[in-house]
């Protein structure tokens, strides 16, 4: 393909990509493919001479996407959204087009830039006080690798990168077994071993963890001879919302001088609403606070905006300077791939740049608050139906139920699941609360309107009666 021939498929693409939007509702949330189906329909070797556009354009339509699952479907309730505002989409085209690698300010001093600028826009939004300094990083996974690697070297007195973990003391982190899988898998690839996850037991309805049992455990630990390094909190955790005492933590790392990071991964969005920030009330104490605009507010995947109070605590962990990655005669300038594991970096400022110019805060503050609304509205109908429990009462726009049938509740509710995701006009996921399988259920796609989750509620009852 040459570029005059993508003049006439980029435009046939906007036309397509608007089409599949505009007929998501038509089509089931969930892919309805059996395993294996797509590999069997591709060719087992590659092509050796080129082939038309056209035809690569068919098999796209004709075997690829009947096994794409929609997440931009307006009735995903499933996982976490991976919102793609129109604007964003297009943010991304641009970004494609011009194909930048932006590791240094040198190789695209508007890409560094418009990141500080973004991020600073971000701190603003979700209330975070002067002083924390942002970057963008692909993932909260990423994200929460960076705050692990850097309180293992803080601990170490930045002795790790240098010598290694042998000789040293166990290093200790500390959690609750509501944080994402993410932070295991950090504590792994930062060599800390997962026998050095300690989690803490958590207590009320916000199964918060427990200060009182993370200090009693810091305490034992150092009377051990381990070596506390850092604490992990979060706010929404993807479960089922678990939100820690941020506060009552900070007390505890403050006293006892560790690093500390805040995953609000997917609830860091809603902050951007006032009346919800007292869910994290005392994060401003934090030392890394991590948020995906990804998720709620509509940013393209991917979009991860990492705020830090020191950042140079980061930029000592992880900064590499040979020769050849130098700035010279540009004194003061941020290069972000000190900031960030990957050497390469995209520009992912862009998309959100965009995307808060043309909806504008109050916009998406509107399209926030209806997601709460709503799933509160959708609870308290499903808890008033016979047969529904709510088990945890909604966390913003997440909750989770099960409905009281058959001697085994567990598999019961499976197979309630299943069915609702095989009718295909909803998609939603499973999780476990004590112990206990139970159906998960969180608003948040862009286009979503109130028929969209008052819909859920008669897929759900009439499936279950069935």
């Amino acid at each position: 393909m040459n570029w005059e021939e993508f003049r006439a498929w980029g435009r046939r693409a906007a036309d397509w990509a608007a089409d599949y939007q505009a007929g998501l509702r038509d089509r089931p949330v969930r892919a309805q493919v059996a395993p294996g189906a797509v590999l069997s329909a591709l060719p087992d070797a590659p092509p050796e001479g080129a082939e038309a556009m056209q035809a690569i354009f068919d098999d796209f339509e004709q075997t690829l996407m009947p096994g794409i699952t929609h997440w931009q479907h307006p009735r995903f309730f499933a996982y976490f959204p991976a919102n793609a505002a129109p604007v964003s989409v297009l943010a991304e085209y641009f970004v494609s087009a011009i194909a930048a690698q932006c590791m240094l300010w040198q190789t695209s001093p508007a890409a560094t830039e418009l990141e500080t600028r973004v991020c600073d826009w971000m701190r603003q939004a979700i209330g975070l006080p002067d002083g924390f300094t942002g970057v963008i990083q692909d993932s909260a996974s990423s994200a929460t690798l960076c705050a692990v690697l850097t309180m293992r070297e803080r601990a170490l007195d930045w002795q790790g990168n240098k010598a290694g973990l042998s000789g040293q003391p166990r290093l200790r982190v500390y959690c609750s077994a509501e944080v994402h899988t993410s932070v295991d898998r950090a504590i792994w690839v930062a060599g800390l071993g997962e026998e050095n996850l300690v989690r803490i037991p958590t207590q009320g309805t916000t199964r918060a963890m427990d200060a009182k049992a993370l200090r009693a455990a810091i305490e034992a630990d150092r009377a051990a001879g381990h070596l506390p390094a850092g604490i992990i909190a979060c706010t929404g955790g993807t479960s089922a919302g678990a939100s820690d005492d941020i506060a009552a933590v900070m007390d505890v790392a403050e006293a006892e001088a560790l690093y500390t990071h805040v995953d609000a991964a997917w609830a860091g969005s809603a902050m951007i609403c006032p009346e919800f920030r007292s869910l994290w009330a005392g994060v401003e104490r934090a030392d890394s606070v991590v948020m995906n605009p990804h998720k709620w507010l509509g940013a393209q995947f991917d979009c991860t905006t990492h705020f830090l109070r020191n950042p140079g605590d980061l930029v000592r962990t992880l900064a590499i300077q040979p020769e050849y990655l130098k700035t010279h005669g540009a004194d003061g300038v941020v290069n972000y791939s000190e900031w960030s594991v990957p050497l390469g970096r995209r520009f992912r400022a862009l998309k959100l740049w965009f995307l808060i110019r043309a909806h504008g805060l109050e916009g998406l503050r509107e399209m926030i608050r209806n997601h709460v609304s709503w799933a509160q509205d959708l609870a308290a109908r499903l808890e008033a139906t016979e047969g529904f429990e709510i088990v945890t009462p909604p966390m913003l726009s997440l909750f989770t139920f099960r409905h009281l049938g058959g001697d085994d509740l567990d598999a019961h509710n499976q197979d309630l699941l299943n069915r609702i995701n095989d009718d295909g006009r909803i998609y939603l996921t499973q999780t476990r609360i004590d112990g206990a399988l139970v159906i998960r259920f969180q608003a948040g796609a862009f286009t979503a309107t109130a028929e969209d989750v008052a819909m859920a509620h008669d897929v759900i009852t009439e499936l279950a009666e069935a």
